[in-house]
């Protein structure tokens, strides 16, 4: 389990708080192009507003989650050994 140190607590927090502001948006939008361009949903805006945070709010779960299982400082799920992101030095 990664710890979370002083330094860390900051980047994890705007790691999630990314994730789940273009969570929130990219549902909000998606709610609202199918309501308007199909009969198949039908909402207000008011209603894909509310809609769209609970996928938010589970990023928010899978964010925290990720804290505890994967690279520390982040809220990605990989270990540091495989995510892609990870910095690695190496020395010829």
């Amino acid at each position: 389990m990664p710890a979370l140190t002083s330094t860390s607590a900051p980047k994890l927090l705007a790691d999630i708080a990314e994730r789940v502001v273009l969570t929130y948006a990219e549902a909000f939008l998606g709610l609202l192009l199918a309501s308007a361009t199909t009969d198949i949903v039908t909402l207000s805006t008011l209603e894909s507003a509310s809609i769209a945070a609970i996928p938010a709010g589970l990023t928010v779960l899978k964010g925290a989650i990720g804290a505890l299982l994967g690279r520390a400082g982040t809220a990605s799920w990989l270990p540091a050994t495989t995510d892609p992101a990870s910095v690695t030095t190496t020395i010829n």
